[in-house]
């Protein structure tokens, strides 16, 4: 199809998008209006050498314990989720 002569073809505007700190305070906007409220939790950095060592030291701990074998069958029994 062609289109007249004296008609220019209108290019359609993008929308400039929104810088991310918008989209985040709509985001928290929308979330707060669900009932919901922001929470920070920090968690140990499971990457760091020291994690590492330290959850190391711990299972060997428990693993060289008295009670070791009877701690170990009750994780495995809670750690069971076949049906009966």
């Amino acid at each position: 199809m062609r289109s007249k002569p004296n008609q220019r073809k209108s290019k359609a505007r993008k929308a400039k998008p929104l810088p991310s700190r918008e989209k985040v305070r709509a985001h928290r906007v929308r979330l707060r209006a669900q009932g919901l409220r922001p929470v920070t939790l920090w968690v140990p950095d499971m990457r760091a050498p020291k994690f590492a060592a330290e959850a190391r030291r711990q299972c060997l701990l428990a693993n060289n314990s008295r009670d070791a074998a009877a701690d170990q069958a009750w994780v495995d029994s809670m750690s069971d989720w076949r049906a009966d």
